[in-house]
């Protein structure tokens, strides 16, 4: 049926309204209003609110402010940082902000005219941590679960009673499994220090399942004589903190061993070029370290072409100059070969003279070229920064691409040495030197080659040491002595030993430095190598074949 046919416009306006449909939609229509103001009302600070945080004595401040974080309210958030900013002024009873020129008031937002003789609200270091922490404890609540953990972690030190509520609040509603299990620990950390002994009781058990070193700390310090006053807390307590030490040495023995780890892949690419320089053709390379040196003086050199020419794309200056640091040690290694080191070999004294001559040259041509002091040579930004494995334990990402490029060069020497054309050659003239002059071989080419591969390897060696350590004329100097032990330990021409010796003096090392130190763990390795040495001269594996008759 057609409405307009129907019913004319001039009879719906004479239809009589109902009366009570008009009060209940006023009443709605204020309830709703109501419902509106009261949510904005919720999230916004009060004049009273904003005063008591900014003016006064620091006890009353400092009340003031773990009351409004208490309360959860996230308009505080932007005020707490105000403070922290030093952009809060009061003037008389009221409150300001001042950002950027523009006056705001703290509790409503609106904008204002700073009166004169406003006077700058001062912090104290007290207060700022007061500050810190309640920008942390408002952050539990917070969407994003990385705001929260960060806020977890942040409240870790220096939660009270005070956060209670809200750390609860933010546990009721936490989703996340293992969030919600950290924010458990913070709790119990918190209620460790109650009043109530049921509460200290009921935390201490809670605390034992904790694997961090702050809760290590927090326990240690509840165990101090007066602090704790009931006999059956302490016991819990106790029974908590050798739970938490025995979570906590597990993170702190990897952690030894990593580092043992890395110290041996470092020690790995330094002796892998001397390896081919001395173990296979019998040159004892003083200037070994100072070809290091060369490697990270490229890398140095590489980082600032990318930071002059193509600065957006520095992230990537590894790439380029892992090339360059091997082909700029290479060629030094060649010149050396060709100029002085070809006339010397068999008469291995004349080579260690000679080439420790070579380092001191060396080393004061790039004292000339770059000067004295060290040089700063930045990680990339996907190299910065770790992997939290444990609560004590993080592996910095610089540190396992060292491991990891060390196995690829092991994994191409070896391949070079074994399968390619060059490493028969080179295996070939190390064996029986006239025998491969017979057949052909230009030995002469093949000891340039075989030396400018040694030598570029220990280039590479240096661009990896740039990501870890000072870059100065001096680096190959911390490294030489260490190198060539690695070398005789592993056994002279063996790659197979040089890697078994490599990681296991950098693991033996990191093992002995925590039990006696680092010098002392120096003179203990030198001596059981020499003890080594004395029982097994050719090192861990034997050399074969007629290079061992020879």
């Amino acid at each position: 049926m057609d409405f307009r046919r129907t019913m004319r416009p001039t009879e719906l306006i004479r239809e009589p309204i109902d009366p009570s449909f008009l009060l209940r939609a006023v009443a709605f229509f204020f309830v709703a209003f109501g419902i509106l103001l009261g949510a904005s009302a919720a999230h916004a600070l009060t004049p009273e609110q904003v005063l008591a945080m900014a003016a006064g004595d620091s006890d009353a401040r400092s009340q003031a402010i773990a009351q409004t974080a208490a309360s959860g309210d996230p308009a505080a958030q932007a005020f707490f940082q105000a403070l922290l900013d030093d952009a809060v002024r009061v003037a008389g009873d009221k409150v300001y902000v001042v950002r950027d020129d523009k006056v705001s008031e703290a509790a409503s937002g609106a904008a204002a005219t700073l009166p004169e003789g406003a006077e700058e609200v001062i912090n104290s270091n007290r207060l700022r941590r007061e500050l810190d922490s309640a920008m942390a404890s408002l952050k539990l609540l917070s969407a994003d679960p990385a705001e929260r953990r960060q806020a977890v972690r942040e409240l870790r030190d220096g939660a009270d009673e005070s956060k209670l509520p809200l750390i609860e609040k933010a546990l009721s509603t936490e989703t996340d499994v293992a969030l919600k299990g950290d924010m458990g620990l913070l709790r119990a950390a918190v209620l460790v220090s109650s009043s109530d002994k049921a509460r200290r009781l009921e935390a201490a058990k809670l605390l034992a399942e904790s694997r961090t070193p702050a809760t290590k700390a927090l326990l240690v310090e509840r165990l101090k004589p007066g602090v704790e006053p009931e006999a059956d807390v302490r016991a819990q307590l106790v029974s908590a903190l050798l739970g938490v030490e025995s979570q906590l040495a597990w993170g702190e023995r990897l952690g030894v061993i990593f580092t043992g780890v890395s110290l041996g892949s470092i020690l790995l690419l330094v002796a892998l070029g001397l390896a081919i320089t001395y173990g296979l053709m019998g040159v004892i390379n003083m200037a070994h370290g100072e070809l290091m040196m060369i490697g990270a003086y490229a890398t140095y050199v590489v980082q600032n072409l990318f930071k002059a020419h193509m600065p957006d794309a520095f992230g990537w200056y590894m790439v380029a100059a892992i090339p360059a640091s091997f082909f700029a040690a290479a060629l030094v290694g060649a010149a050396l070969e060709r100029s002085v080191i070809r006339w010397l070999y068999g008469r291995p004294l004349e080579t260690l003279l000679a080439t420790w001559g070579i380092s001191l040259v060396l080393m004061q041509g790039v004292r000339s070229l770059f000067g004295a002091q060290n040089v700063q040579v930045e990680n990339p930004a996907w190299l910065s920064g770790g992997v939290d494995v444990l609560s004590n334990l993080t592996l910095p990402y610089n540190r396992l691409a060292i491991i990891a490029f060390a196995v690829l060069v092991l994994v191409g020497v070896s391949l070079l040495i074994a399968r390619t054309r060059l490493g028969l050659f080179v295996r070939g003239v190390t064996q029986n030197r006239k025998m491969a002059a017979c057949v052909g071989v230009n030995t002469a080419r093949v000891d340039t080659y075989a030396f400018a591969l040694g030598s570029g390897i220990a280039g590479l060696a240096g661009c990896a040491l740039s990501q870890v350590g000072n870059v100065g004329p001096d680096l190959g100097q911390g490294y030489i002595v260490d190198s060539f032990m690695v070398v005789v330990l592993g056994g002279v021409g063996q790659l197979a030993g040089t890697v078994y010796a490599a990681m296991g003096l950098g693991i033996l090392n990191k093992l002995l430095e925590g039990w006696q130190g680092a010098v002392l763990a120096k003179i203990m390795v030198l001596v059981f190598i020499v003890i080594f040495i004395q029982k097994r001269p050719q090192g861990i594996f034997a050399m074969k074949g007629r290079s061992a008759e020879a």
